[in-house]
């Protein structure tokens, strides 16, 4: 079965392994040396201390997926406004993981008081640019060369969501 619940500590060995595969093999973050459990674990107690989710998608004892949003800025004026990541295990992709915690982070978000969604997304990931097409985002940027990786340019496409 299914479920989507806030992630604990217990969660973290998995969301590690899935965040590194991501980093070491995709461009879905920007980032290109693997991190360690005390990075994730920081990084977790911060958005938990911030009031930010992170959600986790199991199977039974399996995490398929995570995903989160956080300030868009550190200015008071953007606090209504977040930008979201999904991360989802190599063998869970394209079998509606992604789907499912997008539609669980926009219903999150929508009782928290952001009224502004925005996902950063490498203009050559297409299946995130579709799953954000099909919640409703639309494309309000792109960023040409912003970023390097796997010794090419990358570009950043802008979407945002008005909830």
């Amino acid at each position: 079965m299914l479920t989507i619940q806030h992630a604990d500590t217990t969660h973290l060995p998995a969301i590690l392994d899935i965040y590194n595969d991501a980093i070491t093999n995709t461009t879905a973050v920007f980032i290109s040396q693997k991190v360690n459990l005390q990075n994730r674990a920081e990084w977790l107690t911060s958005r938990q201390n911030a009031g930010f989710p992170v959600l986790v998608l199991t199977e039974g004892d399996e995490l398929l997926g995570y995903a989160s949003y956080g300030a868009f800025r550190a200015f008071e004026c953007y606090k209504h406004t977040a930008e979201l990541s999904i991360y989802i295990a190599g063998h869970a992709r394209g079998k509606g993981a992604g789907d499912r915690l997008m539609r669980a982070l926009l219903e999150h978000a929508a009782g928290n008081n952001i009224h502004v969604l925005l996902g950063a997304i490498e203009a050559q990931n297409t299946a995130s640019l579709r799953l954000h097409e099909k919640h409703g985002f639309t494309q309000t940027g792109l960023l040409p060369q912003v970023g390097r990786k796997f010794d090419r340019w990358l570009d950043l496409v802008l979407m945002q969501r008005i909830l």
